[in-house]
């Protein structure tokens, strides 16, 4: 026995429903996935506390330390940590941390 057309209505706008009010998937931004190697000593989204704290510094700048800390000589574990990364990607990171709004409880 066929469903009359008005319960095939119903169950059409049901599913309609439902599926329009399916929340969209948040788009991660880039750097923020590289960056999270970063939280092991600058805290979470370099927020701090720990080492010195990276949110709201400028891009240009970070992204200058990390190339810096990338080619000089091996002086210590962020050498090593810069090393792992291409340019390209330190980049992301530093532009990624430049938009986070600091903790206000730098070191």
């Amino acid at each position: 026995m066929p469903f009359p057309s008005k319960t095939i209505s119903l169950i059409a706008l049901s599913i309609g429903t439902v599926l329009g009010s399916t929340p969209a998937v948040a788009q991660v931004p880039p750097g923020r996935m590289l960056a999270s190697q970063c939280a092991q000593c600058h805290g979470t989204n370099g927020q701090g506390p720990g080492f010195e704290e990276l949110a709201g510094k400028s891009a240009n700048d970070l992204y200058g330390d990390l190339r810096e800390m990338k080619l000089r000589p091996v002086e210590g574990i962020m050498d090593r940590q810069a090393r792992g990364y291409t340019d390209q990607q330190l980049r992301l990171i530093a532009d990624y941390l430049s938009t986070v709004t600091p903790s206000g409880n730098a070191d």
